[in-house]
């Protein structure tokens, strides 16, 4: 594994700089929703939070063994040379420099990732594509994220073959909340999974040794782990090799 002196992987989950009331105080905080904590231990890892602060090294990612980019804010669309859409949401610009930064070196380390939502759609941007700002817009529906801050069912097919196919199988029901996605797919992004309404909803890097997005929310179903065991499985094998 990587230099943490265990065989447990040190799983990367990038994190949220928000305004956070807990106990007496009501302050900026570094902060996860814990259900992707507990993913990450269900899987076999042990997670730790990557706050967007600072400037990410090589020799910081060589610590860990695996990376998850979490869901959450827009990504400023300046990034895929468009002007912001009305229903954009507010921008998180240091969230986004952070995590784009992280990205890039979890490449050039070939760092096993798991990307999640926003995570998907930053490493479409990453790679040089662009999304739907608001994806009623593309599909003429709200089936994706219907009520704000709570997560839909959505229906997935996923090519066979393809590396999450084989974690999770073909068909998907899985948990979504969301009004962007890919719009043009990245040079050498695979799309892998498919809303009934033709959203992408799963992409893939194969040039890479295990690079997954999903548009859908895997931490959400605590009875199915199975994203995070493949991420888990991809850094016992890398350490292997």
């Amino acid at each position: 594994m990587a230099s943490n002196g265990c065989d447990v992987p040190l799983i990367g989950v990038t994190s949220y700089l928000e305004q956070t009331r807990f106990g007496l105080w009501d302050v900026p905080a570094a902060v996860l929703a814990r259900t992707y904590v507990d993913a990450v231990v269900a899987a076999g890892g042990m997670p730790v939070l990557l706050p967007p602060a600072g400037r990410w090294l090589p020799e910081h990612l060589s610590r860990l063994d695996g990376l998850v980019l979490a869901g959450g804010a827009d990504i400023d669309p300046s990034r895929y040379g468009q002007a912001p859409h009305a229903r954009t949401g507010t921008l998180k610009l240091e969230r986004d420099t952070s995590e784009f930064g992280l990205f890039h070196l979890a490449l050039e380390a070939d760092l096993p990732v798991l990307a999640v939502c926003r995570g998907l759609q930053l490493v479409n941007v990453a790679l040089g594509g662009t999304l739907h700002q608001h994806l009623p817009d593309a599909v003429g529906s709200d089936s994706h994220n219907p009520t704000p801050g709570v997560f839909s069912s959505n229906e997935v097919k996923l090519a066979p073959g393809s590396a999450v196919a084989g974690l999770i199988g073909d068909h998907v029901t899985v948990r979504c909340h969301h009004h962007q996605a890919i719009d043009q797919l990245a040079t050498g992004l695979v799309a892998t999974g498919w809303a009934q309404d033709g959203v992408i909803e799963a992409a893939e890097l194969p040039e890479a040794g295990f690079v997954i997005g999903v548009q859908w929310h895997p931490e959400e179903d605590s009875a199915d782990v199975r994203l995070f065991e493949g991420l888990v499985q991809a850094a016992h094998r890398k350490n292997r090799s």
